[in-house]
């Protein structure tokens, strides 16, 4: 089942966040302790306003078990969902201004992280997930989604070009070169 994601799924979420996103959550969080990582992650994910609040994410669920996330919002809220992890950021290193990279184009309805649990992997729910993603998209409205894939990842750009994802242009976020790949709906 895919369902709307709750403040309770704090704990499995940053877990399946962190690891899709790898050294993105460290400067995501200001942190490099794992355990730190993920504390802040549920933190993030808990509040009302951020990019990776509970509000932009659709979870995976095996009986009630969550086993796979989607974080999705639209491209031109991206800044505004940004302030509060930039005041985390500065806050952390003593009032220093903070930067994020631009992830996504304004116009595009924005698919930030898919992330299934690798004991659940090869069951289709990545594809699922995705899927739910893109329906939410049409439903309210917008155009074009978008997502991110690193340059060697070739099984996931493999699945979102099977999902009618073509690329776009090329974007380094956090020092990693990605395909910026786009879907017209």
């Amino acid at each position: 089942m895919i369902r709307p994601a709750k403040k309770e799924d704090r704990s499995q979420a940053a877990v399946l966040m962190v690891d899709a996103i790898h050294d993105i959550a460290n400067a995501l969080t200001g942190e490099s302790d794992k355990s730190k990582v993920l504390k802040q992650m549920e933190k993030y994910f808990c509040e009302e306003i951020n990019r990776l609040s509970y509000r932009n994410c659709l979870i995976k669920t095996v009986g009630e078990q969550p086993v796979g996330i989607v974080v999705a919002y639209h491209g031109k809220d991206a800044p505004a969902l940004d302030a509060p992890i930039l005041k985390h950021l500065e806050n952390s290193n003593g009032g220093a201004p903070a930067t994020l990279d631009n992830e996504a184009d304004p116009d595009d309805y924005y698919i930030d992280t898919v992330s299934v649990s690798p004991e659940f992997g090869g069951r289709g729910f990545g594809t699922e997930l995705l899927e739910a993603s893109i329906q939410h998209a049409k439903e309210q409205g917008y155009r074009t989604v978008s997502l991110n894939v690193e340059e060697d990842n070739v099984k996931a750009r493999k699945l979102y070009e099977r999902l009618g994802f073509r690329h776009k242009k090329d974007i380094v976020i956090h020092h990693h070169t990605y395909a910026y790949m786009v879907k017209t709906l």
